[in-house]
C-alpha cells in the first residue's frame, strides 16, 4: 500500500497508538495523593499544636489547683507566707487530670516534677490519635509543664 491511500492507513494506525486518552486519570490520582498528604499535614499538624495547648493549659491548672493546697496552720500561726502542703502535691494533680476528663494512662503518667513549701512544678501528659496518620503511626504523647508559687501580699 503505497501511495495517498495506504498513507492514511498508515497515519491512522500510528494515531490509535499515540492516542491520549486516560492520561488525565493519571495526573487525577497523583494530585489526589498530593492533596491528601497536604489535608494529612494541615489536620494532624493542627491536632498536634492544640493538644500540645490543652497539655500545657491543663498543667498551668492542675499546678494553680496543687498550690491552693494551703498549710492553714502554718499561716495562721504567721510563719510569713502561705505555705503549701507540698506533700500532697501528687495527689492533687491526679485529682485535677481525673476531673479533666483525662484517660486514665495519661492520669497515672502526669505528677508533680518537684514541690517546695513557695512553689509547685507539674507535668501533664495527654496522648491522642491522629485523624489521617500519614505522619503519624499509632497514638502521639505530648507533654506540659507548668509552675504555680504560693504567693501573699
Amino acid at each position: 500500500m503505497s501511495g495517498p491511500d495506504g498513507l492514511k492507513a498508515r497515519l491512522k494506525a500510528r494515531g490509535a497508538e499515540l492516542d491520549d486518552r486516560g492520561s488525565g486519570a493519571g495526573a487525577l490520582i497523583i494530585f489526589s495523593i498530593l492533596f491528601l498528604a497536604l489535608a494529612a499535614f494541615v489536620v494532624d499538624g493542627g491536632m498536634a499544636i492544640s493538644q500540645r495547648e490543652r497539655a500545657a493549659d491543663i498543667a498551668e491548672q492542675a499546678a494553680r489547683f496543687a498550690a491552693q493546697d494551703i498549710d492553714r496552720a502554718a499561716l495562721y500561726a504567721g510563719s510569713g507566707g502561705a505555705p503549701i502542703n507540698f506533700q500532697n502535691c501528687d495527689r492533687r494533680v491526679r485529682r485535677f487530670a481525673e476531673e479533666s476528663k483525662m484517660a486514665l494512662p495519661d492520669v497515672n503518667a502526669s505528677y508533680c516534677v518537684s514541690a517546695s513549701a513557695r512553689q509547685v512544678q507539674v507535668e501533664i501528659q495527654l496522648t491522642y490519635k491522629p485523624v489521617l496518620g500519614l505522619y503519624h503511626r499509632g497514638p502521639v504523647t505530648v507533654r506540659g509543664r507548668a509552675v504555680a508559687e504560693s504567693v501573699t501580699g
